[in-house]
């Protein structure tokens, strides 16, 4: 079981009004709309998808990471490492 699964529907709402934004931003594209106005809707749909990252990356933390950290070993080590490249990913972006 996923760690998101509890609030799966908020994601998917989120991910869906995220889809919509890009498709206004296409369309405003194709209307030939001011560039700063574009801008702005450009930043509304990367802050929205940086919304649904950040609580994906908490589900897999206090869910994924927590469940390998009590077991130990490799499999926690392993589980970290990921989360940390995870996260690097998402600092990058």
């Amino acid at each position: 079981m996923n760690g998101y699964a509890s609030h799966k529907d908020d994601l998917l709402k989120r991910l869906s009004r995220a889809e919509g934004q890009v498709r206004g931003i296409a369309r405003m594209v194709e209307n030939d709309k001011y560039c700063i106005d574009i801008l702005t809707q450009v930043s509304a749909a990367k802050s929205a998808l940086e919304t649904v990252a950040l609580s994906l990356l908490a589900d897999h933390l206090s869910h994924c990471v927590a469940e390998a950290t009590a077991e130990g070993g490799t499999v926690a080590a392993d589980k970290i490492q990921e989360a940390n490249a995870a996260i690097a990913r998402l600092v990058r972006s």
